[in-house]
């Protein structure tokens, strides 16, 4: 099934999800991904992974990187759009940063092959999610 491109569709079809769960941001220096990266990784069991040159991002329960002593600077929660949008769609992540920019809530959004997937600081989350439904 592929994704919804059109924008009016996406819109009025997100169903903003907020998770209970709390997650961060916390980077791993590239000395510390050499062999021993994968198997790291996976006992910490992070939602996502991206590398940059000045190391490897990792967005995880903030439970787990409490039991991993991994530093992070926020907290953040997760807010879910159900609506299966298409990597090539238009215009939904500037809808939702617009009215999350509105409301004075800062976003890391992350696109994944069925939905997008908005971080917001933990203690906006309810805020964040009404400004979401009013789009």
């Amino acid at each position: 099934m592929s994704g919804i491109v059109e924008l009016d569709v996406l819109l009025k079809n997100m169903d903003p999800q907020l998770s209970e769960e709390e997650f961060v941001f916390c980077c791993i220096a590239l000395q510390d991904c050499e062999k021993s990266f994968s198997q790291n990784v996976a006992d910490i069991d992070p939602i996502g992974i991206f590398r940059e040159e000045e190391g490897t991002t990792l967005v995880l329960s903030r439970k787990k990187a409490d039991e991993n002593n991994l530093s992070y600077e926020a907290v953040f929660k997760q807010i879910t759009l159900r609506v299966h949008s298409s990597l090539e769609a238009v215009g939904l992540t500037a809808a939702v940063a617009t009215a999350l920019t509105k409301a004075d809530i800062s976003a890391n959004v992350i696109a994944a092959y069925h939905h997008d997937h908005i971080f917001v600081p933990a203690n906006k989350a309810d805020k964040a999610l009404k400004a979401l439904m009013e789009i």
